[in-house]
C-alpha cells in the first residue's frame, strides 16, 4: 500500500499546484477588497496563451527557454483579462460578481474561438512539457525523498516559492498590511494617505498573473494541450480559498485536500482495495466535506470585511 501511495503522490502534487497558485491569486484580489469569481477565466486565458506561444516557438527555441517564455505569456495574458475586471470593479464600480462571471464567459469564448482559428480543431497540442527529474541526494532520503523530491517538476518548487513569498509579503511587510487593510477598512487606509485604487489594482492584477501561471503550469505538466477547458480548477481554487479562510496556510491545506481526492478518484479503478468503491464517492467527497466545514464555521469566517464592496 505504501508503494502505491508513493507512486500516485507525484500526481497529487501535479494536480494540486495549478490550483494552489490560482487560489493564491484569488487571495491577493480578495484581500485587497475585490471579489474575483473570474479565476476560471483568468486561468483559461493563461492556459491558452502558454499553449499558443509554445506552439509557435517549440521548433525554434531551446526547450527550457520555450517553456519559461510560454509561462510568461500566460502570466501576461492573465493580467490583461484581469485588467478588464479591475477596471469594471474599481473604476466603474460594477457588481463584482457579474464582472467575474463575465470574465469567465469572455475568456472561454475568446480562447476557444482563437484556438479554432489557429488549428481548426480548437485544440493546441505541444510537443513536450516540463520533464520530471529527481533532485540529487535529497531524493534518496527515506520517506520524504520518494514523496517530495523524486520525479518532481521544477514548476512545483516555483509555486511553493511563490506561496512562501506571498505569506511573507502579506503578513510581514507594511505593503502587505496596507493591502489587507484595503479589504477591511478602505476609508481608513485612504485617510492615511494610501491610494486604495492602486492597491486594489495590484491585487486584481496579481490574481490575473498567478491564475494565468496556474493555467500555464497545468499545460506543461499533465495536460499537454489546450482543449478549451481547465476542468473547473478555477472554481475549485475559489472553494479552496474560502475553505482555507483566506489565509496562505489554509489554502495550501485545502488545495492539497482537493488534489488528493481528485487524484484518488482518477486512479481508484486500478487499485484493487478501492475498486469496489464507486468513483463518484471520491469525486464528491471534498465538496461534501467543504460544505459541512462551511456550515459549522460560518460564524467564524475570516473573509475581508470590505470584500466585494465598491469604493
Amino acid at each position: 500500500m505504501w508503494g502505491l501511495f508513493v507512486q500516485i503522490f507525484p500526481y497529487v502534487i501535479a494536480y494540486t499546484i495549478p490550483m494552489l497558485i490560482t487560489s493564491l491569486g484569488g487571495l491577493y484580489s480578495e484581500r485587497s477588497g475585490v471579489s474575483n469569481l473570474g479565476l476560471e477565466g483568468l486561468m483559461l486565458s493563461g492556459y491558452f496563451a502558454t499553449a499558443f506561444f509554445i506552439k509557435l516557438t517549440e521548433n525554434i527555441m531551446p526547450h527550457g527557454i520555450c517553456i519559461v517564455t510560454g509561462l510568461l505569456a500566460g502570466i501576461i495574458c492573465g493580467m490583461l483579462f484581469a485588467l478588464l475586471h479591475a477596471f469594471a470593479s474599481i473604476n466603474l464600480k460594477a457588481d463584482q460578481t457579474i464582472s467575474g462571471t463575465a470574465i469567465n464567459m469572455l475568456a472561454a469564448a475568446v480562447t476557444v474561438y482563437a484556438a479554432r482559428m489557429i488549428t481548426g480543431s480548437g485544440n493546441i497540442p505541444i510537443l513536450m512539457g516540463i520533464v520530471r527529474n529527481d533532485i540529487p541526494v535529497i531524493s534518496k532520503l527515506p520517506v520524504v525523498g520518494p514523496l517530495f523530491f523524486a520525479r518532481s517538476y521544477w514548476s512545483s518548487w516555483l509555486a511553493l516559492g511563490i506561496w512562501a513569498f506571498s505569506w511573507w509579503l502579506l503578513y510581514s511587510t507594511s505593503f502587505g498590511l496596507r493591502l489587507r487593510a484595503c479589504g477591511e477598512h478602505p476609508s481608513a487606509v485612504e485617510s492615511a494617505g494610501i491610494n486604495v485604487y492602486a492597491m486594489r489594482y495590484f491585487g486584481v492584477l496579481m490574481s490575473g498573473a498567478l491564475s494565468g501561471l496556474g493555467g500555464g503550469i497545468m499545460l506543461v505538466t499533465y495536460s499537454g494541450e489546450f482543449n478549451g477547458s481547465v476542468a473547473g480548477l478555477g472554481f475549485l481554487a475559489i472553494a479552496a480559498m474560502i475553505f482555507g479562510q483566506w489565509k496562505p496556510l489554509g489554502i495550501l491545506g485545502a488545495t492539497f485536500f482537493f488534489g488528493f481526492f481528485t487524484t484518488l478518484a482518477n486512479v481508484s479503478q486500478v487499485i484493487p482495495a478501492l475498486g469496489s468503491v464507486p468513483t463518484v464517492i471520491f469525486k464528491i467527497f471534498p465538496y461534501v466535506v467543504t460544505l459541512i466545514a462551511l456550515v459549522f464555521s460560518s460564524k467564524h469566517m475570516s473573509a475581508p470585511a470590505a470584500d466585494g464592496v465598491p469604493y
